[in-house]
């Protein structure tokens, strides 16, 4: 892909960011409920009420709100925590790591588990070993991760006792790479968690876009070579079966991120998920609306990577 062509792309994702910046604006204020009462309580006087309503700018009509709200965007303002009394970039800023090695790690986990069974699926195509992968897929995409989760706590926790169940690492544990391993640790049942729909759904299409060209020309040629079974799978059939799964890779990241709410709240993960549910709890607006900015951003940006990813993978993408 060349460059303008990615500028261009980036370009047009833009006006869709910011329109789900201002539907989600007119959404949160329109909720019901009065956030000062959340802030301050339901005992206060009229007079500290009216200081609240003005330092916090929600005294003016909504539509200069939204305004203001929009110019200090584009400075990097997402303005300040009603809660937290800090701005909502620093608070945002030290969630997402947290986040993002939950969704990485839950990420890869879906790609190297999911892209070899995948193939070992369409290898065995309508013989007993394809059943019993794509059926595990199907009944793993279909299961709900509150549900998994509730699974992996009681199999792996609390029965076998081998990984625990809350945080990112244990309270006075080690430091250094023993703080590392710790860390780790606590990362596998929630990245397993959330790396099984995703798993589920790449086995699934990998097994199906093999399938398919398994039975196109340039793998009968291949084949007519006398190249192996295994050869012709991973170096002519797998790469071209692969762009579906990019796609899907790419366009699951808003998924990704939505069950990173679930998985966060139920293992205590302190990350961006968990701080969207205590926002939605005490109703702090500015901490909903940044967190909406970020998701979206990382969507757009997910969606541009993938149109890279393809216009490597297949380069007739680059020239469209």
């Amino acid at each position: 892909m060349r460059p303008w062509q990615l500028a261009r792309r980036v370009l047009q994702a833009l006006p869709g960011a910011i329109m789900i910046v201002i539907v989600a604006f007119v959404l949160v204020h329109a909720a019901p409920g009065d956030p000062v009462l959340a802030i301050a309580g339901e005992h206060g006087d009229a007079a500290y009420y009216a200081f609240m309503r003005e330092r916090f700018g929600l005294d003016t009509p909504l539509p200069r709100r939204l305004v203001t709200y929009l110019g200090r965007v584009f400075q990097g303002d997402f303005g300040e925590s009603y809660v937290h009394g800090r701005p909502v970039i620093s608070i945002i800023a030290e969630r997402i790591p947290a986040t993002l090695l939950l969704t990485a790690s839950a990420l890869l986990l879906s790609v190297v588990g999911g892209v070899p069974l995948g193939v070992a699926a369409a290898r065995r195509a309508g013989r007993r070993g394809d059943a019993v992968i794509t059926t595990a897929a199907l009944a793993l995409h279909a299961s709900p991760a509150f549900w998994v989760a509730q699974l992996a706590i009681v199999g792996f926790a609390f029965h076998l006792g081998w990984f625990p169940v809350q945080g990112m690492e244990t309270a006075g544990g080690a430091v250094g790479i023993g703080g590392v391993g710790d860390m780790l640790h606590h990362l596998v049942l929630p990245a397993l968690v959330l790396a099984a729909q995703q798993l589920a759904a790449i086995v699934r299409l990998t097994r199906s876009g093999l399938v398919v060209e398994f039975w196109s020309d340039h793998v009968r040629t291949a084949r007519s070579k006398g190249l192996s079974d295994r050869a012709v799978t991973w170096r002519h059939a797998l790469p071209r079966a692969l762009l579906p799964v990019v796609t899907i890779v790419g366009a699951r990241v808003g998924h990704l991120l939505a069950g990173a709410v679930i998985v966060e709240a139920v293992f205590g993960w302190p990350g961006l998920g968990r701080l969207l549910l205590d926002a939605l709890q005490s109703r702090d607006t500015p901490i909903l609306l940044g967190l909406f900015f970020v998701v979206s951003l990382a969507v757009i940006v997910s969606n541009v990577l993938t149109d890279v990813a393809h216009a490597a993978m297949d380069p007739r993408v680059g020239h469209t």
